[in-house]
């Protein structure tokens, strides 16, 4: 099991929760429960669910591409 993390249960639930539902990446999910990537990983196996990477809508695919564009400038 990941360590203790920093937040209350509350907070990993609702950063578990935004991360399944695609409201936050992993990385974003993993520091609203204080958790480092590889350890919210592990909570995620723990609680039954994948970790998925890259855009999973749409709008995040936009943003990526919009992100890539400028960097190109």
């Amino acid at each position: 099991m990941a360590s203790s993390s920093s937040e209350s249960p509350d907070e990993l639930a609702t950063a578990v929760g935004r991360y399944v539902l695609g409201d936050l990446s992993l990385g974003r999910a993993a520091e609203a429960a204080g958790l480092s990537r590889w350890e919210f990983e592990e909570v995620l196996e723990d609680a039954g669910f994948t970790s998925l990477y890259g855009p999973r809508t749409d709008d995040q695919l936009q943003r990526e591409i919009d992100v890539a564009l400028d960097l190109d400038e």
